[in-house]
Parts: structure tokens; C-alpha cells; sequence
């Protein structure tokens, strides 16, 4: 026998404006840009309020000046209807005449991929020869290697673009691209890369180092790349004087390829900054990128619409579903504006208290002086989630005077000295950089020595800690690091 029974829940369900906010907070700059360009062509009610003569400023400065709550509740279409300036209009902090003058426009760079068709094109002998060379460019990766087997590729001309070819067909257009610039370009792997380049070499000049180079990379890479020198040596009966002009020649060739030059340049994204600290009058200012600052008004041309039709004594279905689309347009606009409006808030409040912790930061630029700082303490500080600070944090950059950070490096972890004091990891990772800078290559520190090293300046730190400090800065362990 089926029973059936009542129960309660309490659940907790995010709002769509809600949901709508924590969307627009976790965009950076360049993305909230575009969202906003989204959103006005999308909602004929929100209008871009910046061109129009007649406007009404609403500044905000604090996050507790706007009431989260009134979002939740529908919008009365009257406040549109009585809207004599045409609507709300949403202004930012930063803003003036002098604006543009914080940010450069970015330069615009072709592709490697770009460079290297151009000098594909009309030098190959066939249409079907240029196909398949195009194949293979857009095949390669960000470094200008080809990952992918020719096997594959001939496949992916079949099934996408229906060419049939062979493998020793696309050999034949890979050994071409080989020899275009820049130099090393796709290749394979390492071993290949580097060889390509030394080839390269050996065409302009007649060089013994060129020829030792060669036989060292292509008989004895793996030898070569763990710093077995004592083995090259024997192998190739030279004197360590001619291996380490050698080594220093090898040392010369670009890994990848595709990152030299304005090539490299092109693959890199133009960094706009999300907030600029400066310092005035002896005061640190905290604003915000102007583009964060949209502004954003509701249509007076909707709002008229919906009074035309208050004022109206017969209404067709015709005119009640046109004046439905108008209700849901404007509450639209209005839960983006307020929505954008927290956004700004937010930001601006996490910058100031971050700034506020991290003063002796922005007032000197030595990452020596950071303090240590976690998510948490920036939570409770403001009043808000940890998650929310992530979402403020994640991919944003911050102007200083002393060039642009990323603003999750401002959140470190705490280690503390033998007086008591803690500072921040940023600095053990700063003096184990300048002692690793700072050996003998011949006879490089192990991470036992540099743990030693550390404890001698008061730091307390196991060596798997080390370890750690040491890979998040990229730099190899000791055998890797030695020279001759």
C-alpha cells in the first residue's frame, strides 16, 4: 500500500540574480567587457548611458550601501513609469579625463602560424601541396612543435577535408616547414628541434663547435640533458674547455622555437590590469579599470512604452504580450545594473582591505616586506565568503608603481623565525633564490645544503619543503644545475 506524507526542507538556493552576480565577479577586465557588450545587445532596455546628455549619477563607494535583499524582490514596473530622467544611471569611481592615459592600447602581432603561411604561400608547387602544409602549421603547438604523427594528420585531411594523401607525402611538406623561420620549427622533439638549428648554423659558417654540438646532441642527448659531462668527455676525447664553449653554444638555441621574438610576443596575451593602486599625496588610492565601471541606464524609450499602455482604456492580447516582453526586458536591466553595481563594490572593498595588509608592499614594491595572508583572513576582515574573495582574487591583475601582479600573489603562507616573527613564504623563496643565483655551478647546492642555508638565517623548514619552494620556482635540482 502506498503512503503518502508531507515533509519540510530548508534549502538554500541561490537567486538568478544571485547567480548572475557570482558570474560577473569571477570575470576579469577584457571578459566583463564583453559580457557587458553582451548583455546590451541582448536586452534592448539596457542602454549604454555614457553618450547621453542627460543623466543621473549614481556613485557607489561602500558595499554596504546596497541592499542585496531588494534584488530578490520582483521590481515594481512603476519605478520605470516614474523614472523622469529616462532611468538609472551607473557611473563608476574611476573615471576623468586623464583615464586613458593609465592603460596603452595593445599591438596587434600575426601568429606564427600567420608568419609562417606567408611564407608558404606561392612557393610550394601545387594547390594540394599548400593544403597540406596548412594542415600541418595549424597542427603545431604553442611551442612550434609537431606533437601530432603524420599518420594522424593524414587521417584528419581524409575525414575532415576528404584529401587523401600519404605519410610520405606530409614527410616531404615537414621537411620543408623545417626549413622555414623561425628556426627549429616543427620539429618533433627536443633532440630534433635543437638539430634543425644547428643545421641552420652549419649553412652560414664552417665551425668546429657546430659540428661537436651536432654529434653531442644527436649521438648523446640523453647524456647531455642529465649533465653526464664526465661521459661526453670520454666519448668524444675533448678537453673541458672545448666542451664548455660547446655547451655554451647549445645553451644559445631557443627550446621553442615559437616563442621567440614578436612570435612569442603574439602567443602572450596584453595584460589589463583589474585595479590600480597609486600613490597620492602621500596616500595609497585604490580604483578600479575604468571598463569595470559601464555606464549603464534602463530605456527611457521602454519606460515610455510601458506608460503609454497604463494609459491606454482598451488593451489587446497583441498589447499585453508586448507590454509582458517590456516588464521582463526592464526587470532584466535592472537586476544586471544592480548586479554590476555589487560587483564594483566588491572588488573595490577586497582591493582596499588587501592594499591595508599589504601596505609596506605598495609603499616600497619588495616582496620581502608581504605579509602573510590567506583568503580567510581577507573573508572575515570585509564580512564576506572566502569563495567570493577566491572569485575576486582568480585571474585579476593589480596596477602598482612598481609594474602590474597578479592579485592571487598576494596571498601566501605563513612560515615563522626563530624569534616568533612570521612572514611570508615569498621570502624564503627569495633568499632560496638568490643562494641558488649565487653557487658554485661546479658544485651546486643540494636541497639538504640549502635547507641548512635557511635554518642558519633563523627559518625553520624541513627539505621536502625546499623541495617544494624550489619547483614553484622553476628551478632544477642540483645534478641539472651543474656546469663546468
Amino acid at each position: 500500500m502506498i503512503k503518502q506524507h508531507l515533509s519540510q526542507k530548508l534549502l538554500q538556493k541561490l537567486s538568478p540574480q544571485q547567480i548572475q552576480f557570482i558570474k560577473l565577479l569571477q570575470l576579469n577586465t577584457l571578459n566583463f567587457e564583453e559580457r557587458v557588450d553582451e548583455e546590451l545587445l541582448e536586452n534592448p532596455a539596457l542602454e549604454d548611458g555614457k553618450d547621453e546628455e542627460e543623466e543621473v549619477e549614481r556613485t557607489f563607494d561602500e558595499a554596504s550601501d546596497f541592499d542585496y535583499e531588494a534584488t530578490k524582490e520582483e521590481i515594481d514596473v512603476s519605478d520605470y513609469m516614474n523614472d523622469d530622467d529616462g532611468g538609472v544611471q551607473l557611473s563608476g569611481e574611476y573615471q576623468g579625463d586623464d583615464e586613458e592615459k593609465e592603460f596603452l592600447p595593445a599591438v596587434y602581432y600575426s601568429s606564427f602560424r600567420e608568419r609562417m603561411m606567408e611564407q608558404v604561400t606561392g612557393v610550394l608547387k601545387t594547390a594540394e601541396d599548400e593544403q597540406l602544409a596548412d594542415q600541418i602549421i595549424g597542427t603545431l603547438d604553442d611551442d612550434g612543435y609537431l606533437r601530432r604523427a603524420l599518420s594522424a594528420i593524414k587521417n584528419d585531411l581524409l575525414f575532415t577535408q576528404n584529401i587523401r594523401t600519404t605519410v610520405e607525402d606530409l614527410e616531404r611538406i615537414l621537411n620543408f616547414i623545417q626549413v622555414l623561420d623561425p628556426p627549429g620549427v616543427g620539429a618533433r622533439d627536443l633532440k630534433e628541434c635543437l638539430l634543425i638549428q644547428i643545421k641552420r648554423k652549419q649553412e652560414i659558417g664552417n665551425n668546429p663547435v657546430y659540428k661537436l654540438a651536432y654529434r653531442i646532441i644527436d649521438e648523446m642527448m640523453d647524456d647531455f640533458s642529465k649533465k653526464h659531462y664526465a661521459r661526453i668527455l670520454k666519448k668524444f676525447d675533448i678537453t673541458e674547455d672545448y666542451l664548455r664553449e660547446t655547451l655554451e653554444f647549445i645553451a644559445k638555441l631557443n627550446p621553442k622555437p615559437a616563442q621567440s621574438g614578436s612570435e612569442g610576443a603574439a602567443s602572450k596575451d596584453f595584460i589589463i590590469p583589474d585595479f590600480i593602486v597609486k600613490e597620492s599625496y602621500g596616500e595609497l588610492e585604490v580604483s578600479l579599470n575604468s571598463k569595470n565601471a559601464p555606464e549603464l541606464k534602463v530605456s527611457r524609450s521602454y519606460s515610455e512604452t510601458l506608460k503609454s499602455y497604463e494609459a491606454s482604456k482598451e488593451k489587446t492580447q497583441t498589447q499585453k504580450d508586448a507590454v509582458q516582453y517590456i516588464k521582463q526586458k526592464l526587470d532584466g536591466a535592472k537586476w544586471f545594473i544592480d548586479s554590476v553595481k555589487q560587483r564594483q563594490n566588491t572588488l573595490l572593498t577586497t582591493m582596499r582591505k588587501i592594499v591595508e595588509i599589504q601596505i609596506a608592499f605598495f609603499n616600497s614594491g619588495d616582496e620581502a616586506d608581504l605579509r602573510p595572508m590567506i583568503l580567510k583572513d581577507i573573508a572575515e576582515a570585509i564580512g564576506m565568503d572566502i569563495s567570493t574573495i577566491s572569485r575576486v582574487a582568480s585571474s585579476k591583475y593589480v596596477e602598482t608603481d612598481f609594474g602590474i601582479f597578479l592579485l592571487k600573489d598576494f596571498f601566501t603562507e605563513g612560515i615563522t623565525t626563530d624569534s616568533g616573527e612570521e612572514v611570508s613564504n615569498r621570502e624564503v623563496k627569495k633568499i632560496l633564490k638568490e643562494a641558488v643565483d649565487a653557487e658554485d655551478k661546479k658544485k651546486p647546492l643540494t636541497d639538504e645544503a640549502l635547507k641548512l642555508i635557511l635554518q642558519e638565517k633563523g627559518y625553520q623548514i624541513a627539505r621536502r619543503t625546499v623541495a617544494k619552494y624550489r619547483e614553484q620556482l622553476n628551478l632544477p635540482v642540483a645534478r641539472l644545475r651543474k656546469e663546468l
